[in-house]
């Protein structure tokens, strides 16, 4: 690969934390349709709160929290920073976590550096992550399992972002026979794989495509958090793409809506809830509605920028909000909230949204 590449590939991955930390990437109107629940308040729930047990078991690796700090960055000396506080904090609290898109680490070794959090991180489950695309492009199986090796990781996240490449410059936009590709890896490569969106959401249809790939996992990045599309349009405001961008940034599959469609055509996969998650009472209402693990990007992001500190205060209130909705709610651990999910989850008629 040439040096100009490369170093537009390290550009965008600092545009990308730049433009997350400082501009408007949100969805505006789409929400995640996680108002349209209301939990059941149990004013005699039968439980101390200190009996709530918050820990759960994710591909096998035993998680204090049904937490994962979704995949954000890496590839520039300030990823590379950002990624050791994540890092510390995911191993301090018993959270997975993954890394940002390793393309230009395969690319560009001396980059590597960056995404290699695994001396912060000896106990987590640890995520390895590539653009499903590539699978199209330069790096097949044996890039998949360079990915994972680079940083010790347990497991791949392959993520999927036609919309995301359809507006960037420089786009990858042939998502032809990647299903096929996918299988591929699923079938050689000697870790679990684990399918994302970015924030755009997965329908029944790419579910159960994904389920027959092989994957062992689905994150379904549903909207209502961060659209990459309105990231991207950011890059350049000039262009055409940017304004495509715009256009299109409110786009996607409600992250409740998206859940719901991966767990009833791909019922034997585990499943990822994440896209606009941000507060404790949202990661309680996904476990109800059958979630296995729940993700959280954006606001982990702005925090570990700004502070360890501010990070770890995020983490503790997420932690104690989560314990104390469960509690309200009359369960006393994770796999109750979610075998009881029907019983202590209604549809709010007051919120359609």
């Amino acid at each position: 690969m040439s040096f100009a590449r490369a170093s537009e590939s390290v550009r965008r991955k600092a545009d990308h934390v730049k433009i997350a930390l400082e501009e408007e990437v949100e969805f505006a109107s789409l929400t995640t349709g996680l108002k349209r629940y209301k939990l059941v308040y149990e004013a005699l729930p039968e439980i101390d709160l200190n009996e709530v047990d918050l820990s759960t078991t994710l591909l096998g690796k035993h998680l204090q929290m049904p937490l994962i700090i979704s995949p954000i960055t890496g590839g520039t000396p300030d990823a590379a920073r950002i990624n050791r506080v994540l890092a510390e904090a995911a191993q301090q609290f018993g959270l997975a976590m993954g890394v940002g898109s390793q393309r230009v680490a395969l690319e560009e070794p001396d980059v590597a550096y960056s995404f290699q959090v695994r001396k912060e991180t000896p106990d987590i489950l640890l995520f390895a992550n590539l653009g499903a695309i590539q699978l199209n492009n330069d790096h097949g199986l044996e890039g998949c399992r360079k990915a994972v090796e680079m940083i010790d990781a347990d497991a791949l996240m392959l993520h999927l972002n036609p919309l995301q490449e359809c507006v960037q410059w420089h786009g990858n936009t042939n998502f032809r026979n990647l299903a096929s590709q996918i299988a591929t890896v699923c079938d050689g490569l000697e870790y679990p794989v684990v399918a994302k969106e970015v924030g755009h959401g997965i329908s029944a249809r790419s579910a159960k495509l994904l389920a027959e790939a092989g994957v062992v996992g689905i994150d379904v990045a549903g909207a209502g958090g961060t659209s990459w599309a309105k990231v991207e349009s950011f890059r350049d405001k000039s262009s055409a793409l940017s304004s495509l961008g715009t256009a299109m940034g409110e786009w996607g599959i409600p992250t409740a809506e998206s859940l719901l469609a991966v767990k009833e055509s791909a019922p034997m996969v585990t499943t990822i809830a994440s896209g606009g998650i941000r507060t404790g009472t949202d990661i309680a209402k996904c476990l109800a509605l059958g979630a296995d693990a729940v993700g959280m990007g954006l606001p982990l992001l702005r925090c570990a920028a700004s502070s360890a500190e501010a990070l770890h205060e995020k983490l503790a209130l997420l932690r104690e909000e989560l314990s104390v909705v469960m509690m309200c709610v009359g369960c006393r651990n994770v796999a109750e909230l979610r075998n009881r999910g029907p019983a202590v989850l209604k549809t709010d008629i007051s919120n359609p949204s």
